[in-house]
């Protein structure tokens, strides 16, 4: 008993220890708790703040913020559309596409004269308060190389995997995004991530990393190169193809449901990344959804893509005016209707026009609310892309 008194002390110095420790710990996570509310009320304000700069937003603004198309010459920018060729109600004032794709005759090889025609773009859409467009161009490597006389060369994807380290492939993509960047660029249509097989080898010819293996750890280290530095990655094409050439025929995916979801793998695996754009193609499933392009599907764009897969970024059609949905029965007005309704945010179009398929949607949307709010929604994902991207200056929406 003589000890007694000991135990006491030491239990006192023990609970008075475990109770400061316990106020400590209470008061860290009550900063924490107070910390993240206001970081959840900014993000409120915010995202209410967009939803009312959208709002404001005519529909032919909207409408113009979902294609993204080819542009003419290679000199000084204008746009060629008009609110009138949307609305027919005789306003000339200009639009400009949510985006522009760079074909080789866009391209000079005088550095400085390519970096003075992507200015006059910006300076043309400040001078009309327009939102600024992404500006992109097929920089995948290999023979898909739209830049290939400004830019360091770039071996195909296929070349990358079997010369490459992945440290060396990081490195290889940061220096060409480095370089797209200085010109004006702000993304890129690569890289492509569809594992190469005996069905694809011939259409993609080389444009693959190979294996589902490779396409993984060589594609990770494309999309982190390129967005880690600046530049948007667009991950193609979605959910596949075939040999067949979609620029003249509908490629036919016939796998069964099992082997065909094995062969998207990739693409589950590097959404996951948040690469800021996924590309749809326009491939036909005969195991899902059977007879609809894979880009005008529902099934592929919202339930696989955003809902099994959790993508939240945006998602682009492949060109709607590509023979492989024109010649069966997709004229580019029906495919971009298709495409909306699907979920589809950014039409691509490979005309220098999007007046014509525009007018359609502005039509469809003043007769159908719900393919309104598809339209609202899918303006929403690009107006967050873009601020995040600096498109948009944060003040302008407040």
């Amino acid at each position: 008993m003589k000890h007694t008194w000991w135990v006491v002390i030491l239990l006192t110095l023990l609970t008075s220890c475990t109770d400061k420790q316990t106020k400590k710990e209470l008061r860290t996570h009550q900063a924490a708790a107070l910390t993240q509310t206001y970081t959840n009320q900014i993000k409120k304000e915010r995202e209410a703040s967009i939803e009312r700069y959208i709002a404001a937003m005519p529909l032919e603004q909207k409408i113009a913020q979902m294609f993204i198309e080819n542009l003419e010459g290679c000199t000084s920018f204008r746009s060629y559309e008009t609110v009138d060729a949307m609305t027919g109600n005789g306003d000339k004032t200009p639009l400009v596409a949510g985006g522009y794709l760079f074909f080789s005759y866009n391209i000079v090889p005088d550095r400085k004269q390519m970096q003075d025609y992507i200015k006059s773009i910006r300076e043309y859409c400040d001078s009309y308060g327009i939102i600024q467009p992404y500006l992109s161009v097929d920089q995948e490597g290999g023979w898909v190389t739209r830049l290939k006389k400004l830019n360091p060369k770039l071996p195909s994807n296929e070349q990358v995997a079997a010369a490459y380290d992945v440290a060396g492939t990081y490195g290889l993509y940061s220096e060409q995004a480095a370089g797209m960047k200085d010109l004006g660029f702000d993304m890129n249509l690569a890289p492509v991530v569809e594992v190469c097989t005996d069905d694809n080898a011939e259409f993609l010819d080389g444009r693959s990393f190979g294996d589902l293996n490779k396409v993984i750890r060589y594609g990770t280290a494309c999309i982190n190169a390129y967005e880690n530095n600046g530049i948007a990655t667009v991950i193609k094409h979605f959910p596949g193809n075939t040999n067949t050439d979609p620029h003249t025929g509908l490629p036919e995916i016939t796998l069964s449901k099992d082997d065909l979801m094995k062969s998207i793998e990739s693409f589950r695996e590097l959404v996951k990344l948040n690469p800021a754009v996924v590309l749809m193609s326009h491939a036909r499933t005969s195991a899902i959804d059977p007879g609809v392009p894979a880009c005008l599907s529902k099934v592929w764009v919202t339930d696989i893509l955003r809902n099994e897969f959790g993508y939240n970024g945006l998602i682009f059609s492949d060109d709607i005016f590509m023979g492989a949905l024109a010649d069966n029965g997709y004229p580019p007005e029906v495919a971009a209707v298709r495409a909306v309704e699907a979920g589809v945010d950014c039409i691509m179009t490979s005309e220098k026009r999007f007046g014509r398929a525009g007018a359609v949607l502005y039509k469809k949307a003043k007769e159908d609310y719900d393919f309104e709010k598809k339209i609202d929604a899918a303006v929403l994902r690009i107006i967050k892309y873009k601020l995040e991207a600096g498109l948009i200056d944060e003040a302008e929406i407040r």
